[in-house]
């Protein structure tokens, strides 16, 4: 995975647009990989599903908290990607209250699926879904990978969160920094 480029995939999302007017004032608008990743240096943790009890309790506000650290390492956005659909992941952001962490909706899991991180969570009633990790990606490398142990298709071992906290994530940005140039 580190020094692969991240898959090359468009995604559907929704934004605000104050000129449609009225209760839900938003437009498609097709985002590439390009758009989120060229040219900076990002975080991105992808997640089984938005409204999910680690993913909403635990993981999604670790990031938020640690956005400052983030920012002191050079990392200009933190991403969360779920296979969700848009309107999903913007209701799922307004929960949260996130303020800092944008939601990336990867609704029929092209992108997941192209870094063979894409289960089958049947078992759950969900369908296919992403399997939990993280990553640092610069101008669309990917520099760092945590994926979490015992991915499968069957839910065995449960939903692990021990490696794609932001905390290992940081410990690997501060070990980066310590490397010679």
């Amino acid at each position: 995975m580190i020094g692969r480029r991240v898959p090359d995939v468009t995604f559907r999302t929704r934004v605000r647009d104050a000129s449609i007017g009225g209760d839900n004032p938003f437009r498609w608008q097709d985002m590439t990989s390009a758009d989120y990743f060229a040219g900076k240096r990002v975080v991105l943790f992808g997640l089984p599903g938005a409204f999910t009890p680690t993913c909403s309790n635990e993981q999604c506000p670790a990031y938020e908290r640690s956005m400052d650290a983030f920012a002191r390492h050079g990392v200009s956005e933190v991403y969360c990607l779920s296979v969700n659909d848009a309107f999903v992941m913007y209701q799922w952001g307004l929960k949260l209250g996130l303020k800092r962490v944008a939601l990336i909706p990867d609704g029929s899991g092209h992108f997941t699926r192209g870094l063979g991180m894409l289960v089958n969570k049947d078992h759950l009633g969900f369908g296919w879904r992403s399997w939990r990790y993280s990553m640092v990606v610069n101008d669309g490398i990917i520099e760092a990978f945590f994926e979490e142990p015992g991915r499968n298709d069957e839910g065995e071992g449960g939903d692990p969160y021990e490696v794609s906290d932001p905390e290992t994530i940081l410990r690997w940005l501060e070990a980066d920094a310590k490397q010679p140039a």
